[in-house]
């Protein structure tokens, strides 16, 4: 079943009703052709479930539960974990310190992934999260339900579209990912995640003068 299977089951649709209604003064003729252009209610139903999501779909990409992404400001390449019951992106970091700069609020990290990454980076911070703690990571001292993190903007590559995201700032050195995807970035993408499938969209490539969306 396909939308322009859809559309031919709606026209159908159409042609019946104008047919009952002809039936009152041309009896003959309507039954005649109503026999001769039969719809079943189970394709008319089929139909009309699958085209909002056809709408949907249209225009959209598909990823996979895993791919490569490439951080622009950082110009390094990760494997990232596309997660759609997060709501934020989340990149690995430790040392995570605010500080002022010329009256501006400004963010300065490490990134927690290897060794090669030991530098400290610098970047203008966007805001200020508040992510609800799990059960097990409820702080008693403090009484606070949530945990605060500081989010810059990053300029992301995934196969090759380019945006740039949101994305909070959080040690992550204890999951296999280095940085998370969650549905809000995802649909900065236009993504429909297939959780069946990894790496769906290769290895980034995004031209370094195509567009950009935000």
């Amino acid at each position: 079943m396909n939308e322009e299977a859809c559309a031919v089951a709606a026209s159908r649709l159409a042609l019946n009703t104008a047919l009952n209604m002809a039936l009152k003064t041309a009896p003959n003729l309507a039954l005649h052709r109503a026999r001769n252009m039969r719809l079943t209610p189970a394709l008319l139903l089929l139909c009309l479930t699958l085209l909002p999501a056809l709408g949907q779909a249209a225009g959209k990409t598909v990823y996979g539960l895993n791919e490569y992404a490439r951080l622009g400001d950082l110009d390094l390449e990760v494997a990232a974990k596309l997660d759609t019951g997060a709501k934020t992106a989340s990149l690995s970091a430790r040392d995570i310190k605010r500080f002022k700069r010329n009256g501006e609020s400004w963010v300065r990290f490490y990134l927690a992934i290897d060794a090669a990454h030991s530098h400290p980076i610098e970047r203008p911070l966007a805001r200020v999260s508040k992510i609800k703690r799990r059960a097990g990571d409820y702080d008693a001292e403090s009484g606070k339900a949530y945990t605060a993190r500081p989010v810059i903007e990053l300029e992301i590559c995934m196969g090759q579209a380019v945006r740039t995201i949101e994305v909070n700032l959080t040690d992550r050195s204890a999951f296999q990912f280095p940085l998370l995807i969650g549905s809000e970035a995802l649909k900065h993408f236009d993504a429909l995640v297939d959780p069946s499938l990894k790496y769906a969209a290769g290895k980034p490539a995004c031209a370094t003068d195509a567009p950009k969306a935000e």
